[in-house]
């Protein structure tokens, strides 16, 4: 891929005798030649613990060249899935299922692990509800620096409908992403320094002194309150004492060294909407999600690889208008070649957790992996929310089958929920119960 040129700040355009400055463009920025990640992973995690991750695509996929044509354990790889073949026996192909309350188009992201009918109350044009990584990190935050980690290539929330982040709180609020790959490699391994403390501290301080002051006036408030005003102000109160909770943990760690890790061979200035950038981006997030698991930082993280209406392939390609593709053969091929480059990134981190020593086995069986899209793009380009692109990977020890593809009638199917229940059972909760799920998943445990 030939790298960008790096133009002078002095540079001008000359015609009919004028000159005239340019103003400052990205291309006069100095910065790091990206290329091809050398990172290697490491031989041995601290310990074993499950992990989950949940990766996410857009804008669907070219579903007639990612579905297989067979099913069961005997199953022939499609096209794109073919890009998988050295971890065939690592991962389990889901076909025909989606969420039945999803509505499709773009809001994909926002329920993809919730499972909400965003319409579902009267009188609110968005309401969501809690999504199956918090779920988890409630349990699992409770021994890790971090309960959960929220990676994207837009930081923050987004807004409604286009959410930036695939984690929802108790009480159906965003949880913000993070974008950069230098600011989460920060934040996950840099020592804070004395005056970083200090700041943090008092930072904390203030917080705690405001959530005071907001629950005793709400515990005053709540009194006078009739019944469905209570059930909707006590969601907003478990809200509060959430971020309570979040920073007393927050607090606790502050005295903890942070891991030492060796940022050398980590292209952490790569960018995420800069085309060039595409490739070394996902594969600098997903050393870091690696980096995160095997130091037991956290055990749980969702990355939006992009925002829906949104990406880039490989090569640049524009993700979301491909997607639109209107059954166009030509179209079709280069969305293909966006999918088979994204499920290359997932089969390197596949490989890298596979190659890392975790007790008697190794990273990926005691990492579960969800990988998929909340969108459909169908025959026409039509943005369903039926039959989604999705497949479950890892944790062999922790009770998950592979090897085998699952497929439902699309119309008739059990709630994409079971995944999900399935999901957090094997990380270890006694529930019963997730959003609209029946039961687990039939076939994967």
């Amino acid at each position: 891929m030939k790298s960008p040129t790096l133009l002078s700040r002095r540079h001008v355009l000359r015609g009919l005798g004028a000159c005239l400055s340019l103003p400052l463009l990205d291309a006069m920025l100095p910065r790091a030649e990206a290329r091809p990640s050398t990172y290697e992973p490491l031989a041995n995690s601290l310990g074993v613990q499950p992990r989950m991750i949940c990766c996410y695509i857009p804008n669907g996929v070219n579903i007639m060249e990612w579905v297989p044509e067979t099913s069961g354990k005997d199953y022939q790889l499609s096209k794109s899935l073919e890009t998988l073949k050295d971890v065939r026996e690592d991962f389990t192909v889901i076909s025909g299922m989606g969420h039945p309350g999803s509505k499709g188009g773009h809001s994909g992201a926002d329920t993809w692990l919730t499972g909400a009918d965003l319409q579902a109350v009267p009188g609110s044009d968005y309401t969501n509800t809690v999504s199956a990584d918090q779920v988890v990190a409630e349990a699992h935050g409770k021994h890790t620096r971090f309960p959960s980690l929220q990676l994207s290539d837009s930081s923050g929330t987004g807004s409604a409908g286009h959410s930036h982040t695939l984690s929802f709180d108790r009480s159906g609020t965003p949880v913000p992403a993070e974008d950069s790959p230098r600011r989460l490699f920060e934040r996950l391994f840099v020592p804070d320094s004395a005056g970083d403390r200090e700041a943090t501290l008092r930072r904390y301080a203030e917080k705690k002194s405001i959530l005071d002051s907001v629950l005793r006036e709400a515990d005053a408030l709540h009194r006078r309150l009739g019944k469905k005003d209570k059930e909707k102000f006590d969601q907003y109160l478990s809200s509060v004492r959430e971020t309570e909770q979040r920073l007393e943990r927050m607090e606790a760690w502050i005295d903890i060294p942070k891991p030492q890790i060796d940022a050398k061979g980590l292209q952490l200035e790569s960018q995420p909407h800069n085309a060039h950038d595409r490739p070394m981006w996902i594969d600098v997030m997903m050393e870091l999600c690696y980096l995160a698991f095997v130091t037991d930082t956290t055990r749980v993280i969702t990355y939006e690889w992009s925002r829906e209406a949104g990406g880039f392939g490989g090569g640049g390609e524009n993700h979301h208008e491909l997607s639109h593709h209107g059954g166009d053969a030509g179209m079709l091929q280069k969305l293909a070649a966006i999918d088979r480059f994204h499920l290359s990134q997932l089969g390197r981190f596949m490989q890298f957790l596979k190659s890392t020593q975790d007790g008697e086995g190794n990273m990926l069986d005691h990492t579960i992996i969800l990988f998929g899209s909340g969108m459909n793009s169908g025959k026409g380009g039509d943005h369903s929310p039926k039959n989604l692109p999705l497949l479950a990977a890892g944790g062999h020890r922790l009770g998950f089958k592979h090897g085998q593809h699952l497929a439902f009638d699309e119309d008739s199917h059990p709630p994409l929920a079971n995944l999900l229940l399935t999901m957090i059972q094997k990380m270890g909760l006694e529930t019963e119960s997730f959003a609209d799920a029946s039961g687990t998943l039939e076939g994967l445990v």
